[in-house]
């Protein structure tokens, strides 16, 4: 079989891929008042593919959005880092494929949607965090080399591992701006590393870098200004926001996240959460966002499966790990009369 004919057999299987199994309705679309859901659209899903319905895009089209590839690759470079990369260096060398349960691994993963982005001709890579299992040179440069080969225009913002030298002394806030800085600089393609927007026929696809769980009050604003411009959005974030009943990895704005909640500080070798719990502004955030009339949806990763919740009429889908394979097929559709 030909290249070609592989990639159309995986682009097709995607779409009979079964359902989100962990989906949950927090307050359904149909609850929403009729004015809301003409603003806001609706939207379907099948499997790893999300269609968002709007009256207000220009023309239908698609991206392709990945996180949580947790690529390994490191070099000589890397040597003075070991006592840092060791454990994470170990945590993805060998995956399932979330098809066909085959062995793979995360650069396969990689390449793999890259490959079928460009078959599909997606108008943008959407890159949501923890592609790097730690700031490795080699691993940055590798993944630069991909996306420059595939060609496409893409939006990058961190997860939490892809900044995170386990054991390396330090606040999340300095080692969050250190490495963003001297390794991931390139991905950002000369933009501000905490907040990020494409427009794509006059849907506005805007980033958030929530790695730390926290959101500044300068990310606050920039969402809000992005609201307040009234066209369709779709927010992208590496920690989904909290969801009703769901547990504390949900944590951007979960009541109970704090340093009573943190059950990984030790083995990831890092600073415990606060005792004291979030921020205000994190949890004006959350509010603001499920407010927002334009928002048609959320895109999440750092679970590491694929998950489902409505809420506020807004859902909000976590894309199972790139590392396995995975990827998440947005379609934006103009929505008929």
């Amino acid at each position: 079989m030909n290249r070609r004919k592989v990639l159309q057999s995986l682009a097709a299987a995607s779409l009979s891929f079964p359902l989100f199994p962990h989906a949950r309705a927090s307050s359904l679309a149909e609850n929403q008042p009729p004015e809301l859901n003409r603003k806001r659209g609706s939207f379907a899903l099948d499997g790893n593919h999300i269609k968002f319905f709007n009256k207000a895009i220009e023309k239908p089209f698609q991206i392709t959005m990945l996180a949580d590839t947790h690529l390994f690759t490191d070099d000589m470079r890397g040597d003075a880092y070991q006592n840092y990369s060791a454990r994470m260096a170990k945590a993805y060398n060998q995956t399932q494929h979330f098809r066909t349960g085959l062995p793979t691994n995360p650069e396969e993963g990689f390449r793999q949607a890259l490959a079928i982005a460009q078959e599909e001709q997606s108008e943008m890579i959407a890159l949501v965090g923890d592609i790097f299992s730690f700031p490795s040179e080699a691993g940055i440069e590798w993944a630069l080399d991909q996306l420059k080969q595939a060609g496409l225009p893409y939006l990058y913002t961190a997860g939490n591992h892809d900044w995170h030298y386990e054991g390396m002394p330090g606040p999340h806030a300095e080692l969050r701006a250190t490495w963003c800085e001297n390794r991931l600089k390139p991905l950002y393609q000369g933009e501000n590393p905490l907040m990020g927007v494409r427009e794509i026929n006059g849907v506005r696809f805007v980033s958030i870098d929530n790695s730390n769980y926290e959101i500044l009050p300068e990310q606050l604003a920039f969402f809000k200004s992005q609201a307040a411009l009234k066209q369709p959005m779709v927010l992208l974030l590496h920690i989904p926001l909290y969801a009703p009943g769901r547990t504390i990895g949900y944590g951007c704005g979960h009541p109970q996240w704090g340093a009573a909640t943190d059950r990984n500080y030790e083995i990831e070798r890092r600073e415990r959460w606060p005792e004291t719990g979030h921020t205000p502004t994190t949890f004006k955030f959350r509010r603001e966002v499920f407010r927002s009339p334009y928002l048609m949806g959320i895109l999440a990763g750092h679970i590491h499966r694929p998950t489902l919740d409505v809420i506020q009429g807004i859902p909000q889908l976590v894309t199972n790990a790139n590392a396995t394979g995975a990827y998440l097929k947005v379609e934006c559709v103009v929505a008929q009369e």
